[in-house]
């Protein structure tokens, strides 16, 4: 979307003066954003052509997230067995 395109969607939808303001504020706010050191950039950019293939994942991935499912729904069926009053917690 260009300038001219986001002005008529705005004064469509708030009117002249509010969309000249907030326009004012857009632009202000990108003129201001905060840009990376360009040491920082080419670091950056060396890192990532440079960079190998991605790790492979773990080899039992599968059971991890099984593990950590299966003890995810236990610990809330503990919690609400434990609001409703029967749990191990429940008084």
């Amino acid at each position: 979307m260009n300038y001219d395109e986001l002005r008529r969607e705005l004064t469509d939808e708030v009117g002249p003066e509010e969309a000249a303001a907030l326009l004012a504020v857009a632009e202000t706010l990108y003129d201001k954003r905060p840009v990376p050191r360009a040491a920082f950039r080419g670091d950056l950019r060396r890192r990532l052509v440079s960079s190998q293939a991605p790790r492979p994942a773990p080899a039992r991935l599968r059971l991890l997230i099984a593990a950590s499912g299966g003890s995810g729904a236990a610990l809330l069926l503990i919690a609400a067995l434990s609001v409703a009053g029967a749990g191990p917690l429940g008084a």
